[in-house]
């Protein structure tokens, strides 16, 4: 017979792991597009990879060609971005920023999105 406390027990917890997937963040990265974030993807972190003087004018072209935007964490992660991000998103192609958002299965909506100065 099953104990009743172990069972509630494994229902909260599958609940809250649940939950967390859903939960706002705050994260700092990168607007990339998809082919540059892709071979950058071995890098340990997206600083190793990204070159501040040329990222944002490739992004732009890249984007423009067809590469669709993404979000690149500090540690490189890459994340889809919800197509209803993508008016806050593309004034900052190929810049370092800040955004307040939900991530939720790879992908960020984001509610808001701020610039920050690359080093």
């Amino acid at each position: 017979m099953e104990d009743p406390l172990k069972r509630f027990f494994a229902v909260l917890t599958l609940a809250s792991l649940g939950a967390l997937s859903a939960l706002g963040a705050q994260l700092t990265g990168y607007i990339s597009d998809e082919q540059c974030a892709r071979s950058g993807a071995k890098a340990k972190t997206a600083a190793e990879w990204i070159k501040p003087a040329a990222f944002e004018s490739c992004v732009q072209k890249c984007v423009k060609s067809g590469s669709p935007a993404v979000f690149v964490t500090e540690d490189n992660k890459i994340l889809k971005i919800d197509p209803a991000s993508m008016d806050k998103v593309t004034p900052h192609l190929g810049h370092k920023v800040s955004i307040d958002g939900k991530v939720e299965g790879g992908t960020v909506t984001i509610e808001s999105i701020t610039m920050l100065k690359m080093n």
